[in-house]
């Protein structure tokens, strides 16, 4: 370039619009790249869903294939012994299914809520059991819990439970009606109980993880979402310790529609709930206990607010959002622990710089 422009102005007036064309057209290849990156990067996203749905069709047909089978025996062994239950309790509560209903979505809920929140509060509250403890997930934090605390969240779970969670149900039982009786003489059979469980998750975990990252949205947060927040180590009950509006939106919505949707059985629903809320405490409890679900994963949320927004963290992989978690100790941790040992010993952290 520097040669032709000394050999005179004409070549180098050529050699400066070739150098302004090569310019143009290296910006447009480089745009053209880009747009070629933005819709590899929507490709790469179809097909990690693709993948991951794919994958759960597949393991859905193996399980209905081989354990549902032996599961399916014992179902058959023991429905005429459920039938026969669930004929007593529907003929006892003939003319009042819709106090059935409630009873089977509201009662036996709760109780199983409360009754889990109970016994890890007693450890939250003394300590004790040490063996317990041990188990801690953020060693350092609430021991014990802070009663002040607690006693103002088991204010706003009650709170929730009545005026939210009770009308949201009354609602549901009103829209599965219009579907069917959600109180019918028959109970569902084996695989239509297992599909509509399948179902469920997979709606809850699509619900949930959009619907709570929009909660983390700057003129959400603040305002709504920041409050369960304020339990960066989080227990059990704080499961549902939320804005009353987030808990409509974001806790009941992504477990009530499945049913709705599907106008399921009372049992299937009641099964459901039972399942979410249990859940839901261990992602909270604090205590990677060994045989349990891992909650290193939501626990994580909870200490670093803008990582793992989703139930099983399907979505998460997907979207990135838990890239971060998966370069550290607690994503190791994220098993099932199936030793005595506590997780933070067998995999300790990196130790610091200098010590």
């Amino acid at each position: 370039m520097m040669l032709e422009t000394r050999v005179g102005d004409t070549r180098g007036a050529a050699s400066t619009c070739s150098s302004s064309s090569s310019s143009s057209s290296s910006s447009s290849s480089s745009s053209s790249s880009r747009r070629q990156d933005g819709a590899g990067g929507l490709w790469d996203s179809v097909k990690k869903a693709a993948v991951v749905i794919g994958s759960g069709i597949l393991f859905l047909a193996a399980f209905g294939n081989s354990l549902t089978w032996h599961l399916q025996r014992f179902w058959g062994a023991s429905g005429d012994f459920w039938q026969d239950l669930w004929t007593q309790l529907h003929v006892t509560f003939e003319g009042h299914h819709t106090t059935l209903f409630y009873l089977g979505t509201m009662l036996i809920p709760t109780l199983a809520f409360w009754g889990t929140n109970a016994l890890l509060l007693l450890v939250d509250t003394t300590g004790k059991p040490a063996f317990i403890t041990r188990y801690r997930i953020q060693v350092d934090k609430n021991n014990p819990v802070d009663k002040v605390k607690l006693i103002h969240a088991v204010k706003t779970v009650m709170f929730n439970h009545v005026f939210i969670s009770g009308p949201m149900v009354v609602v549901a039982f009103y829209l599965m009606t219009w579907r069917g009786d959600p109180c019918g003489p028959e109970l569902p059979t084996f695989h239509r109980a297992l599909m509509e469980l399948a179902f469920f998750s997979i709606s809850e975990e699509i619900i949930f993880y959009y619907s709570h990252r929009l909660f983390h949205h700057p003129s959400l947060y603040k305002r709504f979402h920041k409050q369960h927040h304020e339990w960066t180590a989080p227990i059990g009950l704080v499961s549902i310790y939320a804005h009353p509006l987030e808990h409509m939106i974001s806790n009941m919505g992504p477990v009530a529609l499945g049913p709705v949707i599907l106008g399921s059985h009372m049992t299937t629903t009641c099964m459901w709930y039972c399942l979410a809320l249990i859940s839901t405490t261990i992602s909270h409890c604090g205590y990677h206990l060994p045989f349990l679900p891992s909650p290193e994963f939501h626990d994580f949320h909870h200490l670093r607010f803008n990582q793992c927004f989703g139930v099983f963290g399907v979505l998460d992989r997907l979207h990135g959002t838990d890239a971060k978690f998966r370069q550290t100790k607690q994503y190791e941790r994220h098993l099932l622990l199936t030793s005595l040992t506590p997780l933070n010993e067998s995999i300790p952290d990196t130790p610091k710089k200098g010590h």
